[in-house]
């Protein structure tokens, strides 16, 4: 009896000894993480770092360095030609930009012509234009006559034609305007028009500038009326 118990711990000795040996390595092997489709590795097998992210448009400036232009502004096609030709030979051009501009243009002109500031109209205007608003602005003070304008609102502007001429881009925009005018003579008197009634004013203004100079200010070189 006391041998055949030994025999039998010995084999059950020995049975445990191999599954232990078969479940141990089985654990270290489950224990291995197994790599899934979208796991980045090295070379090293180690996984890599993730990449810090990046602002959208810093992501969009290094997938394409070229900034794409922006869309133009609604426009026929004549005008959109000539919006393209200016923004090619200018890669700084921009429409959007441009006729917001014009619009602040447009006010800084009209009030310093109506208060008689030639120093910026002067800034403002080429030589002919400027010309034309200092006679009319001597004519004014001849007259002992003062004007007293407000510009209520822009009611709308819209690019009505666009060229590149050689290297003189001119981009001509049509102004709806509300504006009040008042004409006082040299004791304050009112002699015509009115501060409580506006009327419409269309102006059609044309600017222009040279692509190739580095003075980005666009210049006022023709007035009309609509």
């Amino acid at each position: 009896m006391t041998v055949e118990i030994v025999i039998l711990a010995m084999i059950a000795a020995f049975l445990g000894l191999r599954l232990y040996s078969v479940l141990g390595r089985r654990a270290e092997h489950e224990e291995e993480v197994v790599p899934g489709r979208f796991d980045n590795k090295t070379g090293t097998g180690a996984p890599a770092a993730p990449a810090p992210r990046q602002p959208v448009e810093r992501q969009q400036q290094t997938q394409n360095p070229v900034a794409r232009p922006r869309e133009m502004p609604t426009v026929t096609a004549s005008v959109e030609r000539g919006l393209r030709a200016i923004a090619a030979a200018d890669r700084h051009f921009d429409a959007f930009a441009f006729l917001e501009g014009s619009r602040s243009a447009y006010r800084m002109i009209l009030e310093a012509f109506w208060r008689g500031d030639k120093e910026e109209l002067q800034q403002l205007c080429d030589r002919d234009v400027y010309a034309s608003f200092a006679g009319a602005i001597d004519a004014r003070i001849a007259a002992g006559e003062s004007l007293d304008n407000r510009l209520i609102r822009i009611e709308e502007s819209a690019i009505s034609a666009a060229e590149l001429d050689g290297q003189t881009a001119r981009i001509t925009v049509r102004f709806r305007a509300d504006i009040a005018a008042v004409t006082r003579d040299a004791e304050g008197h009112v002699v015509a028009g009115s501060l409580d009634d506006a009327i419409e004013a269309i102006d059609i203004w044309t600017f222009s500038r040279n692509v190739a100079s580095s003075d980005p200010d666009w210049l006022l070189d023709e007035t009309d009326e609509g």
